[in-house]
């Protein structure tokens, strides 16, 4: 399996131990993207932002890859990450770009 379509330990761990709650978040994130307007790329860089603001690492992870695998660049993964500066802090806004590095180093 490639590294892009690897699933988290973590992750595979709740959805062997809780697998019809993992399917309802699941389901639950296909109906939501369904709802409106913005392209799947657009939508994962409003959660890749949403994660950052939260400081999730894992979900920063998780955005990044999805929002590359639907198209977006490198400079447009960090720009939804650095247009946070004013609301969420330099030092939040830097570790977000941190976790953005890593997986683009992961290429």
């Amino acid at each position: 399996m490639s590294r892009e379509n690897k699933i988290p330990a973590w992750y595979a761990s709740l959805s062997a131990r809780h697998g019809k709650f993992m399917e309802a978040v699941e389901e639950l994130g296909r109906v939501v993207k369904q709802e409106g307007p913005l392209d799947e790329k657009t939508a994962h860089l409003v959660q890749l932002a949403a994660a950052a603001a939260l400081r999730s690492e894992g979900s920063v992870h998780s955005h990044a890859r999805r929002a590359l695998k639907a198209g977006a660049t490198r400079e447009e993964l960090d720009h939804a990450v650095i247009l946070l500066t004013s609301t969420i802090g330099f030092p939040t806004v830097s570790a977000a770009l941190s976790w953005v590095e890593d997986v683009v180093d992961q290429g």
